[in-house]
């Protein structure tokens, strides 16, 4: 069988494409990227945000295409089932699928004031209500499952799928100077420490400036 590929965007800018990398890299698939160019207009309608679930990221195992984030986590979750993706406790995979679910749908103002942008940094960025409230509930969902689960991720011991889904709000707060707790800003720096995303975030800073529109406030 051929290897497996990913169709990913921009690692600076592709919040859905990092979700999706991060878990084929925590399931331990062995898998090539295809990365497709910035003026493609998949690539364009997730990098400004006009939806979350568009055909990038996308997995191509086989003869099956899965093309949603969630999807592919739910795959990957049958294929590689010790992976550990998805918890192996049914209440607690069953609040995996919620958090990941309501990171999937909602959020929306904290994604369009707060678009991922790994290589900025605005220190003192002005954040509005209606993102406030956003974060205010992020920063309650990972308080949460960090005491029922005991960490050092949202689920237990190690990273799985819920960490992908909430790794590019981990940048975001990073890249905007969002005030955390020491909970969560220890949290924070355990998902930026792993050899995946230090990975990505390594390629990222690596891809050129040539997707001017995004730098725009929005």
């Amino acid at each position: 069988m051929a290897k497996p590929v990913l169709t990913i965007s921009s690692k600076n800018y592709g919040a859905w494409a990092l979700r999706g990398w991060l878990m084929c890299r925590l399931a331990g698939l062995d898998f090539s990227e295809k990365i497709i160019p910035p003026d493609d207009p998949a690539m364009k309608a997730e990098m400004l945000l006009l939806s979350s679930s568009m055909l990038v990221p996308s997995l191509q195992h086989g003869g099956v295409k899965v093309w949603d984030t969630l999807a592919i986590g739910e795959y990957l979750n049958e294929i590689k089932p010790k992976s550990g993706l998805l918890p192996a406790d049914i209440q607690a995979r069953a609040h995996c699928r919620a958090i990941c679910g309501e990171m999937h749908s909602g959020f929306a103002s904290m994604r369009g004031a707060l678009p991922m942008n790994i290589k900025a940094r605005f220190r003192g960025f002005k954040i509005w209500s209606r993102a406030q409230a956003d974060i205010d509930r992020i920063v309650a969902i990972w308080r949460e499952c960090l005491k029922a689960y005991g960490g050092p991720f949202l689920l237990g011991k190690q990273p799985g799928m819920a960490d992908a889904m909430y790794a590019p709000v981990v940048t975001r707060f990073l890249s905007y100077d969002v005030p955390l707790d020491s909970v969560c800003a220890a949290y924070c720096k355990r998902v930026m420490d792993l050899p995946a995303m230090q990975e990505w975030v390594a390629a990222a800073k690596e891809e050129p400036e040539e997707i001017d529109e995004l730098d725009a406030e929005f």
